[in-house]
């Protein structure tokens, strides 16, 4: 089963973990679960830059159908 979470909704809960973790007011044993939680979307949201790179790369910018 593929992930379909998109960039933004990875980056938002990216936000509220750094959010959570920086206030500083939290269990360790949690700390440590948000943080890789913050890793594991860290690298999906570096996956999809990449692969829209590739895309964008690939298409050489253009996104217009061949006639």
């Amino acid at each position: 089963m593929k992930d379909k979470t998109t960039f933004e909704d990875n980056m938002t809960r990216l936000g509220k973990i750094v959010a959570e973790l920086e206030k500083g007011d939290i269990p360790l044993e949690k700390a440590v679960e948000l943080y890789g939680e913050g890793l594991g979307l860290s690298a999906k949201c570096r996956k999809q830059l990449d692969e829209a790179q590739i895309k964008i790369t690939e298409d050489n910018g253009t996104d217009v159908p061949e006639k």
